[in-house]
């Protein structure tokens, strides 16, 4: 398993060891990467790699679907049963890390609350939300960012609807018990991480990334789902087609989302000891010898 925070090169890194160890196939770990038609924004692997190497939980739904972490958890299942069958190794690659603890771990998930979650979402103030999941959840209010709507509602969905607090739910996300997966994480210095954010975005604007929203818009409209919505990038130019903001602005509010997600991608990561870290400056595959080295010793093929 591959881990790290976007754009440290995780996808370039998973594509050679696939070159190099030829039974290899990828399964994607990235909450955004499983909706049709969302492939700029979302780093998304080319069809030309998806034609080279095997990728899977791509492209799994359209973008008017809201997918779950229960939903991951199935679909991951199938996957590797799939790959172990064929005889193959499945290297799991991804920067989203409650769909990567949820399968380590294999994570007791809440259920869902409609009735809970609209009463809730009636509720414009997401810091007045906040300061009621640390009356009910303390806990958990510690590890959600009071502007993070979306995991302040689902919190508080879950602990008023279950009557137990959503942090109590599963070994915990501050548990990390024995498991059958090699964990590696790339490590990449924080100016040089914010640099590659920056360019990258700038790249998939050049490469088209107002106009895929703009199809997704045509195509969709008001159907596409709040999770879609909110996803980085795709929100700021959602603003801009929509509300009229400045491209620039737009912009420029997408790269400060993004090296926030990188910061709490790191933090995330960073508390989980069976990670072993690669450090890689400008070049991420640079690390290729070391982290095959490492896989070689531990886990021989």
């Amino acid at each position: 398993m591959l881990v790290g925070p976007t754009a440290s090169g995780k996808s370039a890194v998973a594509l050679e060891v696939a070159r190099t160890w030829t039974d290899v196939e990828v399964v994607t770990a990235d909450s955004m990467q499983v909706y049709r038609g969302m492939d700029l924004g979302t780093a998304k692997p080319t069809v030309a790699e998806q034609a080279e190497v095997p990728h899977h939980l791509l492209d799994v739904v359209e973008p008017t679907d809201d997918f779950t972490v229960t939903r991951y958890q199935r679909a991951f299942a199938d996957a590797i049963r799939g790959i172990e069958e064929r005889g193959h190794r499945a290297l799991v690659v991804g920067g989203t890390g409650l769909y990567v603890q949820a399968v380590v771990d294999d994570l007791d998930i809440p259920g869902r609350f409609p009735d809970v979650r609209a009463e809730l979402e009636a509720v414009g103030d997401t810091v007045a939300l906040h300061h009621r999941l640390a009356l009910v959840d303390p806990v958990a209010a510690t590890r959600v960012e009071r502007g993070n709507r979306r995991r302040v509602v689902r919190a508080l969905e879950v602990t008023l609807g279950s009557g137990r607090p959503f942090s109590s739910f599963g070994p915990g996300l501050q548990a990390y018990p024995a498991t059958r997966y090699l964990l590696a994480g790339i490590d990449v210095p924080r100016p040089t991480l914010a640099e590659r954010i920056e360019r990258r975005f700038h790249a998939m604007v050049d490469q088209g990334l107002v106009e895929e929203v703009e199809g997704l818009l045509d195509q969709h409209g008001p159907a596409l789902s709040r999770t879609a919505r909110q996803a980085l990038g795709y929100r700021e130019i959602l603003g801009h087609l929509a509300d009229g903001v400045d491209l620039e602005v737009a912009v420029a509010e997408a790269i400060r989302r993004t090296r926030r997600l990188a910061r709490r991608q790191r933090s995330w990561f960073g508390r989980d000891p069976r990670i072993v870290w690669h450090h890689a400056e400008a070049n991420p595959v640079a690390i290729l010898p070391a982290l095959l080295g490492d896989w070689s010793t531990r886990c021989p093929s």
